[in-house]
C-alpha cells in the first residue's frame, strides 16, 4: 500500500486532557525517523469539551456516546484536512473508557469517517488487537519513544515521561537495534497527573489548568493524603500496567477539605510521587528524566518530580522533540508500522502475550 521507504505520514491525538485535538506530520520508514513536519491544533469549544466530559466512562450504545463521536469526527476532519501531500494518517480517537481486564477499551472516532472524508487511509483502533491477545491496549507510544532515543544519539538508559491526564514512563535502552528486542523497553502508567488538577481547578475557580502551576506554588502538600495516595495498589502492581483518567477518583475526595492552593500543591506532588514511584519498577536507574505532555510547563511539578526522583528532569525540548506533539507524532510512526506489518506493541509495553501490531487500515473509496 505505501511505497518503499520514508513517506509522510500524518498523525493526531486527543488526549484525556479533552483540550483538543493535536496533528503533526512525521517522515518516517516505519523504523527511524527521518525528519518531523508541519503540526497544528485544533481546540475544542467549551461547549464541545462538556460533551465529551459527560461521556467519559461510558461505553458503545450509551448515552451520549454517539454526540461524542461526532464531535470528535469533525474536530479531526477540520485539522487534518490543513495538511497536504500525506501518504497515510494515524487516527487515535478519544477514550472514553479503558478497562483491559473487564470490557476492554472505548475510543470514539470512526476512522472509516475519516478516510472518506480525507480521502486518505486513515489507521485507528490501535487498542484492540493488543488487549485482545492478553495485553493493557497502553500505552501504545513506547515505540516511537525508542525511537526517538536513537534519533537524539541516546546511549544510556533513558525515561521518556508523560505527564497528560494519566501520567506514563518509557524506559528505553538505546543500545539495542528493536523496540521489540527484549531488554529494549518498559512502559507502564504510573499514575494521575493533569487530569485531577484540571478538575480540581475547574470545578473551585472555573479555570482549564493551573497555569504555570501558580497556585500549586502558593500552597503547602499534605503529605499524609500523599502518602495514602501512595499505598494505592497500582503502586505496587509489576510493569506493564496501565490505568483508566478515572482510575484515582478518590484522590479529589482526599484533597476536598483542602484550601485551594493546598489541595493544588497536593495533586501535583501525587502525580510527581507516582513517577518517582514508577522507577523502582525499572530495570536500571535512567540517566536521565525526558518530559513531554502539559505538565512539563508546570515548573512547579517538574521541581517536585526532580525533587523525588533525584535525576535530571528536562522537558523533550531540550533534546530537540516538541512536547506538544510527541504524542500525535507517535500516531503518525504507528500508522507506518500498521501499513508495513511492524508489530506495535510487545509483552515489555502492555503485557501482550507476544509482540503484535494494532490497528485498522481504512482505505478511502474515492482518490484524495
Amino acid at each position: 500500500m505505501l511505497k518503499p521507504g520514508p513517506v509522510r505520514a500524518l498523525g493526531t491525538m486527543s488526549g484525556t486532557s479533552l483540550d483538543g485535538v493535536d496533528a503533526a506530520v512525521l517522515l518516517t520508514d516505519g523504523e527511524a525517523i527521518m525528519g518531523f513536519g508541519e503540526t497544528a491544533y485544533r481546540p475544542y469549544a467549551p461547549a464541545e469539551r462538556a460533551v465529551l466530559a459527560a461521556a467519559l466512562g461510558r461505553w458503545p450504545g450509551e448515552t451520549g456516546v454517539d454526540e461524542a463521536a461526532e464531535i470528535v469526527e469533525t474536530a479531526h476532519a477540520e485539522v487534518m484536512a490543513r495538511f497536504s501531500d500525506l501518504a497515510i494518517a494515524g487516527f487515535h480517537g478519544q477514550t472514553l473508557a479503558h478497562d483491559p481486564q473487564g470490557r476492554g477499551t472505548h475510543q470514539v472516532g470512526s476512522g472509516r469517517v475519516l478516510a472518506e472524508v480525507l480521502g486518505l487511509p486513515v489507521v485507528w483502533d490501535f487498542r484492540s488487537a493488543d488487549i485482545r491477545l492478553g495485553g493493557q491496549g497502553a500505552p501504545l507510544a513506547p515505540f516511537f519513544h525508542f525511537a526517538c532515543a536513537k534519533w537524539i544519539g541516546a546511549r544510556a538508559p533513558l525515561a521518556f515521561v508523560n505527564l497528560g491526564g494519566v501520567g506514563n514512563l518509557t524506559w528505553v535502552d538505546p543500545r539495542l537495534d528493536r523496540p521489540d528486542a527484549p531488554g529494549a523497553l518498559l512502559a507502564f502508567d504510573t499514575g494521575p497527573a493533569n487530569a485531577p488538577i484540571d478538575d480540581l481547578v475547574r470545578a473551585r475557580l472555573g479555570q482549564g489548568c493551573d497555569r504555570d502551576g501558580a497556585l500549586a506554588a502558593s500552597g503547602r502538600v499534605d503529605e499524609a493524603v500523599i502518602a495514602a495516595f501512595l499505598a494505592h495498589s497500582h503502586f505496587r502492581r509489576m510493569p506493564p500496567k496501565s490505568l483508566d483518567r478515572n482510575d484515582f477518583s478518590t484522590l479529589s475526595a482526599q484533597v476536598a477539605d483542602l484550601s485551594d492552593a493546598d489541595a493544588a500543591a497536593t495533586l501535583t506532588a501525587a502525580a510527581a510521587a507516582a513517577v518517582a514511584a514508577g522507577l523502582d519498577h525499572c530495570p536500571t536507574r535512567p540517566d536521565r528524566l525526558l518530559v513531554t505532555g502539559g505538565g512539563r510547563l508546570n515548573p512547579v511539578m517538574m521541581a517536585m518530580l526532580a525533587a523525588r526522583s533525584g535525576l535530571p528532569v528536562d522537558p523533550v525540548e531540550a533534546v530537540g522533540l516538541d512536547g506538544d506533539m510527541l504524542e500525535a507524532q507517535a500516531f503518525a510512526y504507528l500508522a507506518v508500522r500498521v501499513a508495513r506489518g511492524l508489530p506495535t506493541s510487545c509483552p515489555a509495553t502492555t503485557g501482550v502475550a507476544a509482540a503484535v501490531g494494532g490497528g485498522i487500515v481504512s482505505r478511502p473509496s474515492r482518490a484524495a
